[in-house]
């Protein structure tokens, strides 16, 4: 992948976390503020203050994520961020640092396309 399609993918990754956050606030209890500067999106759980952290890295065409719980990296394969450590799925982890931070849980997934 070239660096330009990766920098398409991640924005539209990221766009798509926003979306999906979104959507959860909408159909839970869950309060969350998103904010973006470039290729960082800001999570803030509203209620406690915490905050997740998603960047793109494009030098190493990975997406990475700041939690309470840890940093990860994320790297594409088969058409979905999977990573680099345990294997897992960016939307199914990310759910889980949302639902524990936030004390509520909330399933995020991506949009079909």
């Amino acid at each position: 992948m070239t660096e330009s399609e990766f920098l398409v993918l991640a924005e539209q990754t990221l766009a798509a976390i926003e979306a999906a956050l979104e959507h959860a606030a909408e159909a839970s209890d869950i309060d969350v503020e998103c904010s973006r500067s470039g290729n960082v999106l800001e999570i803030e759980l509203v209620d406690n203050g915490s905050k997740i952290i998603i960047n793109s890295q494009a030098p190493m065409q990975e997406m990475w994520i700041a939690a309470r719980s840890g940093g990860f990296h994320y790297r594409q394969q088969g058409g979905r961020w999977i990573n680099t450590r345990d294997g897992s799925e960016l939307y199914a982890a990310l759910s889980r640092m949302v639902s524990e931070q936030g004390g509520v849980a909330v399933t995020l997934a991506p949009k079909p396309q």
